[in-house]
């Protein structure tokens, strides 16, 4: 990929229009990079409000050089993901933007040496915002993470993932998921099945991220040996976990007493990863979660890392993202008029 001189007016400053060429090696990749009715270069041009024209193997872009340039990086990352094999769609567009609209490297992220990505048997995953690429970074490196946000943002998925790449490549010995069995709405007992058919539905987007990173039989083969464990958090209790990555999913619902117990697990040599969103508590109302009061007691511990992910990296649908704004934003209304 070359880039043309442009025959617009080109400034030195950020605020000033220019045009821009980007030449592509590579034509049979074009059509997958500018999307089926070049849908991945409006949602560009709509973004940072840029203008692209594309003649064979030149795409111009025009607007305002910091626009200009942002716009590029994200052309720049898809492109180099395409000539790796990749497959780029709307949601890896979307990432993209994501990404460089947040102030990072698109070389670094995507197409460069030093990508942050995660590696497990069945694949390999990326960051698709800012806050995502901060989180996988805290879980390379720091013995207790606190991921706290929306649904939708890959909090659990992602320490999923980090999990099953420390496990295969022998940096644990074990994996340990669990959950809070809480009852939002719906009471255990009456659920049909014995214990283990009641919990499981809680626990079963555990199973779904595990099966999407090993292959079925293989999974199946190491939670038989124990290797790997899904279980409720009340069958924590009086364990310490040893060479493991522990991973305490939908946080919110414990109490200060059954959250303390879970980090008081922590053995030699394991890893722990705490995720939850606040605003979704299913506690009695006069019962406090267990997730905040930790939060705001050990947070600035040494080794502690928190993350904190807002409706801004909703990975799923975009009207995902536009509902989870329009709850919290009626949700602060009712406070203001209280």
């Amino acid at each position: 990929m070359k880039e043309k001189p442009g025959n617009g007016k080109n400034g030195n400053g950020p605020h000033e229009a220019a045009t821009v060429s980007i030449v592509f090696q590579d034509n049979s990749l074009l059509p997958m990079l500018y999307g089926e009715g070049d849908t991945h270069l409006v949602k560009i041009e709509k973004k940072f409000n840029v203008s692209a024209s594309s003649r064979g193997n030149v795409l111009a872009l025009s607007g305002e050089k910091s626009a200009i340039e942002a716009g590029r990086a994200v052309l720049e990352s898809l492109y180099a993901d395409l000539k790796k094999g990749a497959d780029v769609g709307s949601a890896e567009v979307d990432a993209a933007i994501r990404m460089i609209a947040g102030g990072e490297d698109g070389s670094t992220l995507f197409g460069g040496q030093e990508q942050i990505v995660v590696k497990t048997m069945r694949k390999t995953i990326k960051p698709y915002s800012p806050h995502q690429a901060q989180y996988i970074k805290a879980l390379g490196g720091s013995e207790l993470v606190f991921a706290l946000g929306p649904a939708g943002t890959g909090k659990t998925y992602l320490a999923v993932a980090m999990a099953v790449s420390m496990f295969t490549s022998g940096r644990v010995e074990k994996i340990i998921l669990s959950r809070p069995a809480v009852e939002a709405g719906e009471k255990l007992g009456f659920l049909p099945g014995d214990l283990k058919e009641k919990v499981d539905p809680y626990l079963r987007p555990l199973y779904d991220a595990l099966y999407d990173m090993i292959p079925g039989e293989k999974l199946l083969r190491h939670m038989e040996n124990g290797e790997i464990e899904v279980a409720p958090l009340a069958f924590m209790r009086g364990r310490t976990f040893s060479n493991s990555f522990v991973i305490l999913d939908e946080a919110q619902n414990t109490t200060p007493t059954q959250m303390k117990m879970f980090l008081t697990r922590m053995g030699q040599g394991s890893r722990m990863v705490v995720t939850g969103d606040l605003s979704q508590t299913d506690l009695p109302k006069d019962v406090k979660s267990g997730l905040g009061d930790a939060v705001r007691k050990i947070e600035g511990i040494e080794g502690i890392t928190c993350v904190r992910f807002s409706d801004a990296d909703v990975v799923r649908h975009t009207l995902a993202a536009k509902i989870i704004q329009a709850y919290d934003e009626w949700d602060r209304k009712k406070k203001v008029e209280k």
